[in-house]
């Protein structure tokens, strides 16, 4: 791992444009303890594809030019079996190693090398973000004077399922910057379409209209140089230290600026082994209803 995929490139109109297409460095280190298995193979799509090749087709349809995975020791070598057997030979994919399990900060130092002095995106291998919410960051990448920025979706379409989840409800100021992220516990659906947290913190009715965080953020090269500060910072005062992207991210909101990119559509993921057979469903609605393709990978021929 740390490498590059061998023989591979990219072969696409957009690899000409004057401003280059962002990376994508999606984080497939993550144990799964309370799913049980390796999350990103879990086969959802509609052909038995896994979530990781959903998000990677999603993300490259979105106007993402790299594919950068973060894997760990002991599901990394199933996860780059795979992608290697399955991926189509175009995709522009990288391998990093986070050899220990120091946090999702230190998952993404990991693939510095891949991500040079540009905006890059960062997101999770078992969230399929959906083409629409990849290509808000995407583009907002591109942009001139690209800031910071975090996708925030519906908490109704970041839901899938009755069991218990925690989603982070995003607090947004009217021109659209992040504020803060309230970590709620136990969110459920009502029956009435709204939705509860059980965590004992107020209030406990939430709007299906909240922001949430599914993190999928944007970070420029300066904020780059602050995560790699905040890691220092944690090691020199433990080697085992976890640290993780949103806590950094709150205490960094002072000096930083993180723009709310509002997404459309729908943020599912597998948590719960429950959750296998909902976003096997959802998805084959979203193939039947048009909203998504039946096939993978278009981008990438």
């Amino acid at each position: 791992m740390g490498q590059r995929r061998p023989a591979l490139g990219r072969v696409s109109a957009r690899s000409a444009s004057p401003t280059p297409d962002p990376s994508l460095v999606i984080l497939a280190a993550g144990r799964a303890r309370r799913y049980g298995g390796c999350k990103p193979l879990a086969p959802v799509g509609p052909r038995g594809e896994a979530v990781i090749d959903l998000v990677a087709s999603d993300a490259l349809a979105a106007g993402f030019g790299t594919i950068v995975l973060v894997l760990g020791p002991d599901t990394g070598p199933a996860i780059r079996y795979h992608i290697e057997r399955v991926w189509p030979r175009s995709v522009d994919v990288r391998f990093a190693l986070q050899p220990a399990p120091l946090g999702t900060v230190n998952a993404v130092l990991s693939a510095s090398e891949h991500v040079g002095k540009m905006p890059y995106g960062v997101g999770n291998a078992d969230d399929i973000y959906g083409q629409a919410g990849c290509t808000l960051l995407a583009h907002h990448l591109k942009s001139q004077g690209a800031s910071n920025a975090l996708v925030g979706y519906r908490l109704a379409d970041a839901v899938i399922g009755q069991s218990p989840v925690t989603r982070g409800i995003c607090r947004v100021s009217n021109d659209g910057q992040l504020l803060g992220v309230d970590e709620r516990r136990q969110v459920t659906a009502r029956s009435d379409g709204g939705f509860v947290s059980d965590d004992g913190c107020q209030p406990s009715a939430l709007s299906p209209d909240a922001r949430v965080s599914m993190n999928l953020w944007g970070f420029t090269p300066g904020f780059h140089r602050t995560l790699q500060a905040a890691m220092a910072a944690a090691v020199d005062a433990s080697e085992e230290a976890e640290v993780l992207l949103p806590e950094v991210v709150a205490q960094s909101l002072a000096s930083d600026s993180f723009t709310v990119l509002d997404a459309q559509g729908r943020c599912i993921g597998v948590t719960h082994p429950d959750d296998l057979a909902l976003v096997q469903a959802e998805l084959d609605r979203q193939v039947g209803s048009g909203e998504r393709p039946a096939t993978l990978w278009a981008a990438a021929d």
